[in-house]
């Protein structure tokens, strides 16, 4: 029997929960401020210069156009240079001010104004991403109250909290940190960290998680984690991970970027030089090369990648699946072949109680045969005999008192219920008697891979419990919308004893069932797949489950019940247990993919189609400066499609 116990699983609108939004604001971002200053002197600037005002008047405005808008990606620029390194930045600011030096003034200051709102426009999409990882933030709650060793009470930062603190948590408070309730009962709503629909109850013995909100009671809770490794500090350091990291497509093409940079500046230099050499006018040369520079700018291929996959990570955040980096989010749509868990992943984690036979002669109904192992079982802290308990409340059954509580382990408990002794363990403990029909009824129970528990009274066996894992509800719909998406049904790793495992492959589909397996054998079968030409996902969420998440191609672990070591090994995390949401966001970094494929198409037709035009013909250099920038304005709103709620329901469906 498993000692593991694990929170109840959570259903209905709880499933929707989502943390609480917290937008930054447009002007809150200095890209944003600056960007809109140069825009509003340049439209002051514009009639004056449209209208043959003084030089002086509309130069002036125009010099503050190229000192608002051109000033941080020139300074960023040159710190890059510093380090030897060619930064498109640097290129445009320097195409601006050649613009400038020969009568230009008007198209410097436009290819500024447009440059710094393609880049505030970036740094927007940047800080939605980090919204959703912030947002988590504000369900912790600032301060605690401590109670001290001699009883007194102290308001200490909740960050001051260490683990061994008690603290209390009065009626309507957020629970300060993770922990364990050392005395009194509430009910707690949990639905922004575990999904749960309705408050649960809370009592002694029972975890709580920092950021959830107490109820009506009050309770002491023992402080179990540091502030920094709650649950939520875990979610927010995995998902600020994830803004650090690029994916491959985009390091390919920081490597190339620098060439092309090189390339580019080589040939601007020979438009401008050489035509020279053969007598052509100055103005007009350096004109069409800087407007040659301007246009074969590879900026628009730079910001293809990273606003798809950035957008893709905060849509699946703000839905309950925290894909730790872009590389993650890349690699997840690449795989076609899933390895899945039983136990917390295809099931609740939680036993439940299955069946009940009263055995014939007892004289017991099912109720009272509940009723009575209900009774018993109540003092234990047993998985199985929360189960028991369990069922005699869900079916409105009262349970009386007990006297005279032991527990064997191994074998069960035994206590004096109304005057009679009564016992509920393992039957292959309890029974004697190879030949009576309560070994008939548990190894029917067994043969279907449910667990069985006996009830004896005053000696004599009265009834056999069943009491299995229970299904998730969406597990059937989550493995077939798997096996659509990668081609092939996914694969059953547990180490769960065959029948069980078989029983519940039966009943999600799944042929292919590797059951009785260790931590090793569920590598080796990660490896089997991989060297058939697959590339594997494997969900997962225990320790057990640790090294098939760091074996396989992409590793997800369900994050309510996971074990510290499968969060931290894992790629992503279900934080919510949803497994619907595993296919969805596999279809997600699809659409993700494409994406970025589709932005770089669009940015290299642009690219090519103003170069060959400044080359063969005659474009003007407004117009190439609108082309460029309004490639990357394009593929970057292309990008941001993916933050609206409407592409997640679109992979769902």
């Amino acid at each position: 029997m498993s000692s593991t116990l694990t929170l109840p699983a959570e259903t209905g609108a709880g499933r929707h929960a989502v943390v609480p939004r917290r937008r930054t604001r447009v002007l809150a971002l200095p890209e944003a401020r600056w960007a809109v200053a140069a825009l509003v002197l340049f439209l002051l600037a514009l009639p004056l210069y449209l209208t043959g005002a003084p030089a002086w008047s509309w130069g002036a405005l125009f010099a503050a156009v190229y000192v608002t808008g051109g000033w941080e990606p020139g300074w960023a620029g040159l710190r890059a240079l510093k380090d030897k390194s060619l930064d498109v930045d640097l290129l445009m600011v320097v195409a601006a001010l050649g613009a400038a030096a020969i009568g230009q003034a008007l198209d410097g200051a436009l290819l500024i104004v447009i440059f710094a709102t393609s880049g505030a426009l970036e740094a927007i999409a940047t800080a939605r991403t980090a919204d959703s990882v912030r947002g988590l933030l504000d369900l912790a709650p600032a301060t605690a109250t401590l109670v001290r060793d001699d009883g007194g009470e102290e308001s200490v930062p909740t960050d001051a909290l260490r683990v061994g603190d008690t603290i209390l948590v009065r009626p309507g408070e957020r629970i300060g940190a993770d922990g364990r309730v050392l005395d009194g009962a509430s009910e707690v709503d949990q639905a922004t960290i575990t999904g749960e629909p309705l408050p649960l109850a809370k009592e002694t013995g029972d975890e709580v998680f920092a950021g959830t909100l107490n109820g009506t009671g009050a309770l002491r809770v023992k402080v179990e984690r540091d502030a920094s490794d709650s649950v939520i500090a875990r979610i927010v350091t995995m998902v600020e991970e994830a803004s650090g990291t690029k994916a491959p497509t985009q390091l390919f093409i920081e490597k190339v970027e620098q060439r092309y940079s090189l390339g580019m500046v080589a040939a601007t230099v020979a438009l401008f030089v050489v035509p020279l050499l053969f007598g052509a006018a100055l103005q007009p040369t350096l004109l069409r090369a800087m407007t040659f520079m301007i246009v074969a700018s590879p900026c628009a291929v730079v910001l293809a990648t990273m606003p798809p996959l950035l957008s893709a990570i905060a849509n699946a955040g703000r839905h309950g699946v925290l894909v730790k980096s872009a590389v993650v989010m890349e690699r997840l749509g690449q795989v076609d072949a899933v390895a899945l868990d039983k136990t917390g992943t295809l099931t609740e984690g939680v036993p439940q109680v299955t069946d009940v036979h009263p055995l014939a002669g007892s004289g017991l109904s099912e109720a009272e045969l509940l009723r009575l192992a209900a009774a018993v079982e109540h003092p234990s802290e047993h998985p199985l005999a929360r189960a028991v308990v369990d069922a005699a409340r869900t079916r409105g059954l009262g349970i009386p008192p007990v006297e005279d509580f032991t527990s064997a382990p191994g074998t069960g408990v035994t206590a004096t219920v109304a005057g009679r002794s009564v016992t509920v363990g393992s039957p292959a403990r309890l029974l004697t008697d190879g030949t009576h029909q309560a070994v008939a009824v548990a190894a029917g129970l067994e043969e279907t891979g449910r667990t069985a528990v006996l009830v004896v009274a005053d000696g004599t066996p009265v009834g056999v419990l069943g009491i299995a894992d229970r299904l998730r509800a969406e597990a059937p719909a989550a493995t077939t919308a798997l096996e659509r998406l990668t081609g092939t049904a996914p694969v059953l790793v547990t180490g769960d004893n065959p029948r069980a495992a078989a029983r519940l492959a039966r009943e999600v589909g799944i042929t292919d069932v590797r059951a009785g397996l260790l931590p090793q054998d569920k590598v080796a079968a990660v490896r089997e797949l991989e060297r058939a030409g697959r590339k594997v996902l494997v969900v997962g969420d225990g320790v057990n489950d640790a090294p098939a998440l760091a074996a396989a191609h992409t590793g997800v672990a369900m994050g309510r019940a996971g074990s510290d070591l499968a969060l931290e090994t894992a790629d992503a995390v279900v934080v919510r247990d949803e497994l619907a949401t595993v296919p969805t966001v596999i279809a997600l970094s699809r659409r993700a993919r494409r994406l970025v494929v589709q932005n770089l198409v669009i940015a290299a037709v642009f690219i090519a189609g103003l170069a060959v035009w400044d080359l063969v013909g005659h474009l003007p250099l407004p117009l190439g400066v609108a082309g460029h920038e309004g490639s990357t304005v394009i593929v970057g709103l292309n990008g941001l499609r993916l933050l609206a709620d409407g592409a997640w329901n679109r992979a769902r469906a």
